[in-house]
């Protein structure tokens, strides 16, 4: 016997051990059958299942004399819902409206829906109960539609019992609108005489444009234009495109337009050629450089010739104090050479006078250095110039323990007088070799 939910009881498979198997109810004729067909296993079986066909399925035994004695088992039924989503094309405005729609048709239980989007709006859900105790569930997304949301993602998400996992549909907005136009390519930079100068008309719309033209705003567009498709190509830049160009497009929703104003500079020069000037300006300053950095060099240098000797080894002029020729001090390699000479010096607080320092050398006679003597002198090797050089700069740290005697009456040769009583004169022995083979004077001569 089958008993619905909400219902009577029937009789739809009936066995008796003399007349058989008999199906009395129509609604299970052809579906309904015994397995086996003994009172010992009565069990039936049912093809083709169907809404309806969920209830309680009772057995029944009829025994004499101890009576009947059942047994009752419940059948359950469940519809996997049919699921579909669709995006509605709608266009851009000021009220909400309906832009998708979900929905899971004739399930078992209810399906229940749900959203997924970054988009601002909302949804609401219905659900409608069919005949066959299966339900319809819808779900709707509203939102007011804006251009900027066209093509924007929203996702329908279904659950329901009989799915192994939720079922996902995405979807993209379609949001229509008429023609946005922008002109791109116009650099504020059309000089006379540039050449395929270009631009270029973007209409943003849903749907697409049908139809973009260009026009000059004043009339007719310059003989030196040519379009193509959205494009305005200009051959070569005049006067006569100094105007204003306007572009159109169309769609089935309406139109948008654009103006543009070109500007012509009055100058042929290619502005391409400021890079070659910024060069040239970077090159002369470079040499300006160089140039300032070797005259640096000159001067210092020139510089060193006024005050000692030159780095080539040329001999230069003596400064207002100069010291050869001996010192208390070792050379700076350690060797005490020339260091047993007279020291002379020039003071500014009297022109023309000369002092002389001796070294405590035994009184000697002699004579005036003579013009050999001085050439000889000239001969002085690097060696010894470096050394004179060393003294030189050890001047002034001597200056204040030194007391020079003066020379008495220089003679117009500007030779040199020494005192007899402090030291001796001028002898042979006053030479001294050096190792290139030149023999120079301990000596100083002021020419």
């Amino acid at each position: 016997m089958f008993e619905r939910v909400e219902g009577d009881r029937h009789n739809i498979a009936v066995f008796h051990p003399q007349y058989g198997a008999s199906f009395p109810n129509k609604d299970f004729d052809g579906r309904v059958s015994f397995t086996r067909g003994s009172l010992e296993n009565p069990s039936i079986r049912i093809d083709k299942l169907r809404m309806a066909d969920a209830g309680r399925y009772i057995c029944e035994y009829a025994t004499y004399p101890s009576g009947n004695e059942q047994g009752t088992t419940t059948l359950i039924m469940l519809a996997k819902p049919k699921n579909s989503a669709i995006a509605i094309p709608v266009q851009a405005g000021s009220s909400e409206v309906v832009v998708a729609r979900c929905e899971a048709a004739q399930g078992k239980p209810e399906a229940t829906i749900s959203w997924i989007t970054a988009i601002a709006g909302r949804y609401n859900h219905t659900s409608v109960p069919e005949m066959d105790g299966t339900v319809t569930v819808k779900s709707e997304y509203r939102m007011i539609p804006t251009p900027s949301e066209n093509g924007k993602e929203i996702t329908c998400l279904v659950n329901q019992r009989t799915q192994i996992e939720p079922k996902s549909f995405p979807l993209k907005l379609v949001v229509e609108y008429p023609p946005t136009v922008t002109i791109e390519g116009y650099d504020n930079n059309w000089y006379m005489g540039r050449t395929d100068a270009v631009l270029t008309c973007q209409a943003d719309a849903n749907p697409a444009p049908t139809n973009v033209t260009w026009r000059a705003l004043s009339g007719q567009l310059p003989p030196s234009v040519r379009v193509d498709q959205n494009r305005l190509l200009v051959r070569k830049v005049d006067e006569t495109v100094n105007t204003t160009f306007v572009c159109e497009a169309k769609n089935s929703l309406g139109s948008g337009k654009k103006e543009l104003v070109a500007m012509v500079i009055e100058s042929t020069e290619d502005p391409s050629s400021a890079g070659m000037v910024a060069g040239a300006i970077l090159g002369s300053f470079l040499a300006l450089v160089l140039v300032s950095a070797l005259v640096a060099v000159l001067v210092m240098r020139s510089r060193r010739h006024q005050h000692g000797y030159s780095g080539d080894g040329e001999q230069g002029t003596y400064g207002n104090k100069t010291r050869l020729f001996g010192g208390k001090k070792a050379s700076k390699n350690g060797a005490g050479a020339n260091n047993n000479g007279p020291i002379y010096t020039y003071r500014e607080s009297e022109p023309g006078a000369l002092t002389e320092k001796c070294n405590e050398f035994p009184r000697m006679t002699g004579s005036t250095p003579t013009a050999h003597d001085i050439l000889l002198s000239g001969e002085m090797n690097e060696a010894e110039r470096r050394k004179f050089d060393a003294l030189n700069d050890s001047l002034e740290d001597e200056e204040e323990d030194e007391r020079y005697d003066h020379f008495r009456g220089l003679p117009p040769s500007y030779q040199i007088h020494r005192h007899e009583d402090e030291c001796t004169p001028y002898l042979d022995d006053d030479m001294e070799s050096q190792r290139d083979g030149s023999i120079i004077s301990r000596t100083a001569i002021y020419v």
